[in-house]
């Protein structure tokens, strides 16, 4: 692999850090963690080192985050690891409901899933206003962060502070655009000012294989 002949022992030591401490605490690792698992003594050999992980494209970093950081898809590959997704809270798949965030918790995906440049996260479902597109009440899904969307991708859409995973329709007749359960039910959620798309589900875990969902 050519990424792999432009990293150097210690860069890729650091990048082995950031993975196993994400995986193994639910947590990227602040500096000190970072300084003292690497055996340095100054912030600056870390900040050296991450600015190097950063220029070559296998992590992303915010600056104004103590534990800003996540490895891209380009990093797992050079590490050979699966890739991990945050597990952000519970969601309906039924009537809205309030949404909440879980933190501190990773879950490994399947490494075709490090394909997808964009960021990924969990949510947990609960109802049964999806069954028919094969998600089903206490299913965790994957979804992936997008800005536009076609009609027909099923979605995790916001209502307000409540919050959904529907299909998403737009079509050229009354009710034009709306999110559309997948159990006859369940009706339609006409889409008005509240209603915001904030991610494509692109799979359902199911017998803890990651299966993709049309």
């Amino acid at each position: 692999m050519v990424m792999e002949k432009i990293i150097t022992k210690r860069q890729k030591e650091l990048l082995s850090i950031i993975y196993e401490y994400t995986r193994d605490t639910g947590y990227p690792p602040t500096f000190e963690e970072m300084r003292e698992r690497l055996g340095v003594s100054s912030n600056q050999s870390v900040m050296d080192l991450l600015e190097k992980l950063k220029r070559a494209g296998l992590i992303r970093r915010n600056e104004t985050a103590a534990r800003g950081l996540a490895i891209l898809r380009t990093g797992y590959n050079v590490l050979d690891q699966p890739p991990l997704a945050a597990f952000l809270g519970v969601t309906s798949a039924g009537t809205p409901i309030q949404s909440f965030e879980i933190s501190g918790e990773w879950k490994t995906l399947s490494k075709e899933i490090s394909r997808l440049d964009e960021d990924l996260f969990i949510l947990k479902v609960l109802g049964d206003s999806m069954i028919n597109a094969g998600i089903d009440d206490g299913d965790a899904v994957l979804v992936q962060t997008k800005k536009e969307f076609i009609s027909g991708e099923i979605v995790y859409a916001q209502i307000g502070d409540d919050s959904t995973i529907k299909r998403f329709m737009s079509d050229d007749k009354p009710p034009y655009v709306y999110l559309k359960p997948e159990n006859p039910k369940y009706n339609n959620i006409l889409f008005t000012d509240d209603v915001e798309l904030k991610g494509k589900v692109v799979s359902v875990l199911k017998n803890n294989y990651w299966k993709p969902i049309k």
